[in-house]
């Protein structure tokens, strides 16, 4: 099937958008009216967080065996009640940038290490009940013996990041048993696993 096949805008009457904050992110309310699969035509409303685009890179060092994963602050998480930094892979919002500048610009940044050969694993919607935003994610190259520029993430945009290189076996250790529990982090590390 093709996109246009699979296109349901017919089912869908937008009513109203309003924008309820846009502080940080953009936070938005639908109001629409949605044809069900019986022919019903049902009035919604929803809310949606538009983050904007990002994109993430899990760099990998096959030669010698090592991935890079970066750990920081995250306030959601913390607001839910997880006390540990978060073990994620390397990301960052697209901000007019193509996905493949956004992760080797992101990489360079987060964890000072230029990568290469980035492989595409997939254009995902990582929580798409409520939030407006569509995930590239990559598998990438990069040399664990080559020399590392700071790295750290940016101070001014709050970031106080702490790189990882280890095994990716140690990794997907690490997610049995509960350390790293962030999703797209374990979806790169399985798409690893499975290509290596």
């Amino acid at each position: 099937m093709s996109d246009q096949d699979d296109d349901i805008s017919d089912r869908i009457r937008q009513r109203d958008l309003k924008i309820l904050s846009g502080k940080y992110y953009t936070l938005r309310l639908a109001s629409f009216d949605y044809r069900r699969g019986d022919g019903q035509w049902q009035h919604q409303e929803r809310e949606s967080y538009d983050l904007g685009d990002a994109a993430v890179v899990l760099p990998c060092d096959r030669a010698r065996g090592k991935i890079l994963l970066i750990q920081q602050f995250r306030w959601p998480v913390f607001e839910s009640g997880y006390r540990k930094f978060l073990i994620e892979a390397i990301a960052g919002k697209l901000d007019g940038d193509t996905p493949i500048d956004c992760i080797a610009r992101e990489a360079m940044e987060e964890a000072g290490v230029t990568i290469a050969n980035p492989r595409l694993v997939s254009h995902c919607f990582p929580s798409p009940g409520a939030v407006k935003e569509r995930a590239s994610l990559f598998l990438a190259d990069y040399d664990s013996a080559a020399p590392r520029a700071k790295g750290g993430g940016h101070e001014h945009e709050g970031e106080d990041i702490t790189v990882l290189e280890i095994s990716l076996d140690e990794a997907l250790a690490m997610v049995e048993s509960g350390e790293i529990v962030d999703m797209k982090t374990i979806l790169l590390l399985q798409a690893a696993k499975l290509r290596t």
